[in-house]
Parts: structure tokens; C-alpha cells; sequence
């Protein structure tokens, strides 16, 4: 089966996982807002405004497969793929946005500590984790680890997951301690982690917009693997990029010896066997030449 035909089948369970986790997301967050507000708890706030993100989120990523399963059209080549890679951009700065949100507003009760009802914080709390670690298990049964749009999904209800313990933890504290600055405290922590989560994949994300190489994939391994299928002098204008997770593409010109010249086809059957069996890539563009083009073209290259 080909890559093309394993995302689209991915594709089809992140989109059953997505729509699963926002049903329990969605579900669960005006019951964790109501108790933010009755308890007076800003992590229980808190965790109830990520929710409400983690469903607006899920509902983009869910949007963004639905536009990426699309055909590809003369104006849009490679499809709409791209829409995922978008999605993941967006995430990953609303996420940055919710932790900045979360840490301005627990500064302001670390300034002016507030009372707190622990008991019922941490009900409403243990509830909030029971549905966040529901949704994470769904999510985890699609592609979180190579899906960047998914990634950003699954790291929105990581950090809400994370919340809810810090909620939970907090609560404990304040009903037994009366410590009631525990709740800005913990909420400053798990801003904190979601901020890390949030960079790294803003760091990936604008990776792939830049067009930059796969991180699993060697450029110079690539060549010399090339340079050694017999024939082959000399490799230039190796691109190798990502069109959206999953799918990636690999362009090249090929030299080859003038005493090759007939061997031309059984070359790029050879270079484009390999690009598959090695880096697991179906779409590339080789083009043999019997001598570099560049200097014909620009006599100063």
C-alpha cells in the first residue's frame, strides 16, 4: 500500500478520534467553568478556559483533516494537505496564549490571595481529569507522534490533563492546609509546562513552512547513496521537504557518465527504488543529465 494510501486511512481514525475527544471534552467543560466559579478557584478556572480552547482546537484539527482529504486541483498541485500544518501552527500559538492568560491572572491572586472552596475544587477537578485522561486516550489511538496537527490536539489536552492534577493538588493542599496561594502557584507550574509543549511544536511546525529537511533524514547519506548506483558521477540540487506530516517529497539531478547514456532508464529506476526502500518516499523527481546543466545554463556556477 502506498504512503498516500496510509494517510488517507490515518486520516480517517484521527478523524474518528478527534470528533470521540471532543465529545468528551465538550461535555465535561461547563460543569468544570460552573465550579470554577462557585468554588473561586482560578486553576479550576483555568482549566475550564483551556477546555473550551482544547474544544475549539479539536474542532480546527477535525477541520483541517476534513480540508486536507480534499483532491488535489490545477491551482492546489499538492492537495490541501497543508491545512494540517496550519492547524498545528495555530495550536501551538493559542497554547502559548492560554499559558500567558493563566500566569498574568494567578499573578494578580499571588498579589491578593483569595479564599477557596477545596472539597468542592477538588470534586469538580477529579472529574475534569477523569474526562481529559478519556480524551488523551482517544487521541493517543491516532498519529500523535508523527502528525503534527494531531501532536497539537493531543498536547492541548496533555496540558488540560496536567491542569486538572495541578487543580486536584492545589485542592488538597486548601482543604487541609487553608493555603489558599496554592492555587495561583500551581497554576504559574502548569503554565509553565504548557509553554514548553507549545514551543516545541511552534519549533516543528515553522520547520515544515520553512520547507526545511525531515528531522530522520540525511542529506549527505542520501548522496552518497545516490553517487553509489554505478554510473552516477555527481549529485546536485538535493531537496527534500515535507508537505505535511506523513507525506514527504525529494527532488535531485543525477550525472551520469557519457558511457551511460543508454543505461538512462534502468539509472532512475535504480535512484527512485532506492529513495523508496530507504527513506520511504513516493514522491521524488530525478532528472539524469549527461552533464551538469547548471554550467550550460550559468557558465559561472
Amino acid at each position: 500500500m502506498s504512503h498516500h494510501h496510509n494517510y488517507q486511512a490515518t486520516g480517517q481514525a484521527n478523524k474518528k478520534n478527534l470528533i470521540l475527544a471532543m465529545v468528551i471534552i465538550g461535555s465535561w467543560m461547563f460543569v468544570q467553568f460552573i465550579g470554577g466559579l462557585w468554588t473561586g478557584s482560578l486553576a479550576l478556572l483555568a482549566d475550564a478556559v483551556h477546555m473550551l480552547n482544547d474544544f475549539s482546537n479539536l474542532l480546527i484539527s477535525l477541520i483541517a483533516i476534513i480540508l486536507a482529504a480534499k483532491a488535489a486541483t490545477n491551482k492546489r498541485t499538492f492537495g490541501n494537505h497543508r491545512y494540517e500544518i496550519l492547524s498545528s501552527l495555530f495550536n501551538s500559538i493559542a497554547l502559548l496564549v492560554i499559558a500567558v492568560f493563566i500566569i498574568r491572572e494567578a499573578i494578580a491572586r499571588l498579589m491578593n490571595p483569595q479564599e477557596v472552596m477545596g472539597g468542592e475544587m477538588m470534586v469538580f477537578a477529579i472529574i475534569g481529569l477523569i474526562a481529559n485522561l478519556a480524551a488523551m486516550y482517544v487521541l493517543m489511538r491516532g498519529d500523535v507522534k508523527e502528525n503534527l496537527n494531531m501532536r497539537g490536539a493531543y498536547l492541548h489536552v496533555l496540558g488540560d490533563t496536567l491542569g486538572s492534577v495541578a487543580a486536584i493538588t492545589a485542592a488538597i493542599i486548601i482543604y487541609f492546609f487553608n493555603w489558599y496561594i496554592a492555587d495561583p502557584i500551581l497554576s504559574i507550574v502548569i503554565a509553565l509546562m504548557i509553554s514548553f509543549s507549545a514551543v516545541r511544536l511552534l519549533k516543528d511546525t515553522v520547520h515544515v513552512l520553512l520547507e526545511g529537511t525531515p528531522v530522520h533524514i540525511n542529506i549527505k547519506d542520501i548522496e552518497e547513496s545516490l553517487l553509489n548506483i554505478e554510473g552516477v558521477i555527481n549529485v546536485h540540487d538535493l531537496h527534500v521537504w515535507t508537505i505535511t506530516s506523513g507525506i514527504n517529497s525529494l527532488t535531485c539531478h543525477l550525472i551520469i557518465k557519457p558511457s551511460y547514456s543508454n543505461c538512462h532508464h534502468e539509472i532512475l529506476l535504480e535512484a527512485n527504488q532506492l529513495i523508496r526502500d530507504k527513506l520511504h518516499i513516493d514522491h521524488s523527481t530525478i532528472q539524469i543529465e549527461k552533464e551538469d546543466m547548471r554550467k550550460i545554463e550559468h557558465p559561472d556556477v
